[in-house]
Protein backbone atom coordinates (compact mmCIF):
# COMPACT_ATOMS: atom_id res chain seq x y z
CA UNK A 1 0.00 0.00 0.00
CA UNK A 2 1.46 3.46 -0.82
CA UNK A 3 0.64 6.36 1.60
CA UNK A 4 0.50 9.73 0.10
CA UNK A 5 2.28 12.23 2.08
CA UNK A 6 0.86 14.22 4.21
CA UNK A 7 0.95 18.19 3.16
CA UNK A 8 1.34 20.94 5.34
CA UNK A 9 -0.60 23.47 5.87
CA UNK A 10 0.78 26.37 3.99
CA UNK A 11 1.30 29.17 5.23
CA UNK A 12 -0.02 32.78 4.31
CA UNK A 13 3.36 34.72 2.65
CA UNK A 14 3.29 37.27 5.52
CA UNK A 15 1.23 37.97 8.53
CA UNK A 16 -1.86 40.02 9.39
CA UNK A 17 -1.37 43.47 8.68
CA UNK A 18 -1.64 45.79 11.91
CA UNK A 19 -0.45 49.21 10.26
CA UNK A 20 -0.04 51.19 6.95
CA UNK A 21 3.08 53.57 6.54
CA UNK A 22 2.02 55.87 3.27
CA UNK A 23 4.56 57.97 1.62
CA UNK A 24 3.90 60.30 -1.38
CA UNK A 25 7.16 60.16 -3.19
CA UNK A 26 8.51 61.90 -6.44
CA UNK A 27 7.78 58.55 -8.47
CA UNK A 28 4.58 57.82 -6.94
CA UNK A 29 3.03 56.39 -3.50
CA UNK A 30 4.74 53.57 -1.69
CA UNK A 31 3.80 52.08 1.11
CA UNK A 32 4.72 49.82 4.27
CA UNK A 33 2.63 47.09 5.97
CA UNK A 34 3.40 45.96 9.07
CA UNK A 35 2.64 43.06 10.46
CA UNK A 36 1.18 41.76 13.96
CA UNK A 37 4.34 39.19 13.52
CA UNK A 38 7.13 42.28 13.10
CA UNK A 39 7.21 41.66 9.30
CA UNK A 40 7.17 44.50 6.59
CA UNK A 41 5.49 44.46 3.16
CA UNK A 42 6.25 47.02 1.20
CA UNK A 43 5.46 48.51 -2.60
CA UNK A 44 4.41 50.90 -4.49
CA UNK A 45 0.00 51.98 -5.12
CA UNK A 46 -1.33 51.69 -8.28
CA UNK A 47 -2.86 55.26 -8.46
CA UNK A 48 -1.21 57.96 -10.49
CA UNK A 49 1.53 60.25 -8.69
CA UNK A 50 -1.18 63.39 -8.52
CA UNK A 51 -3.83 61.22 -6.98
CA UNK A 52 -5.45 63.15 -4.03
CA UNK A 53 -4.17 61.41 -0.62
CA UNK A 54 -7.45 60.86 0.19
CA UNK A 55 -7.86 58.52 -3.22
CA UNK A 56 -4.02 56.49 -2.17
CA UNK A 57 -5.28 56.29 1.23
CA UNK A 58 -8.30 54.61 0.42
CA UNK A 59 -6.44 52.49 -2.03
CA UNK A 60 -3.87 51.75 0.38
CA UNK A 61 -7.17 50.65 2.77
CA UNK A 62 -8.58 48.88 0.06
CA UNK A 63 -5.46 47.00 -0.73
CA UNK A 64 -5.05 45.88 2.78
CA UNK A 65 -7.94 44.62 3.94
CA UNK A 66 -8.27 42.50 0.40
CA UNK A 67 -5.17 40.96 1.43
CA UNK A 68 -6.22 40.15 5.27
CA UNK A 69 -9.43 38.63 3.67
CA UNK A 70 -8.18 36.48 0.95
CA UNK A 71 -4.73 35.54 2.48
CA UNK A 72 -6.28 35.18 6.25
CA UNK A 73 -9.76 34.57 5.68
CA UNK A 74 -10.34 37.71 8.18
CA UNK A 75 -12.02 41.17 8.24
CA UNK A 76 -9.71 44.62 9.22
CA UNK A 77 -10.76 47.69 9.74
CA UNK A 78 -8.21 50.55 8.68
CA UNK A 79 -8.21 53.58 11.21
CA UNK A 80 -6.16 56.58 9.60
CA UNK A 81 -4.23 58.85 12.04
CA UNK A 82 -3.82 63.09 12.09
CA UNK A 83 -0.93 63.81 9.79
CA UNK A 84 2.23 64.27 11.83
CA UNK A 85 4.37 65.31 8.19
CA UNK A 86 3.20 66.34 4.91
CA UNK A 87 3.21 63.70 2.26
CA UNK A 88 3.02 61.22 5.26
CA UNK A 89 0.40 59.00 6.40
CA UNK A 90 -0.31 56.07 9.23
CA UNK A 91 -3.05 53.86 10.10
CA UNK A 92 -3.91 51.57 12.66
CA UNK A 93 -5.30 47.76 11.21
CA UNK A 94 -7.67 46.43 13.36
CA UNK A 95 -9.69 43.15 13.15
CA UNK A 96 -13.16 43.89 12.35
CA UNK A 97 -15.93 43.94 15.41
CA UNK A 98 -17.75 40.17 15.55
CA UNK A 99 -14.36 38.93 13.47
CA UNK A 100 -13.96 35.04 14.97
CA UNK A 101 -10.41 34.35 13.38
CA UNK A 102 -8.34 33.49 15.84
CA UNK A 103 -4.91 35.05 16.96
CA UNK A 104 -1.79 34.33 15.65
CA UNK A 105 -0.31 33.52 19.19
CA UNK A 106 -3.41 31.02 19.66
CA UNK A 107 -2.51 28.56 17.74
CA UNK A 108 -5.30 28.44 15.90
Amino acid sequence: MVRRKKEKEKRPPFGIPKGIVLLATPDGWRHSVLTVEGGVLCGRLDVPINADPQDARAAAAAMVTGLARDFHGTDVEVNWDLPQEPRSWTAQVTLAAGNETASPGAGG
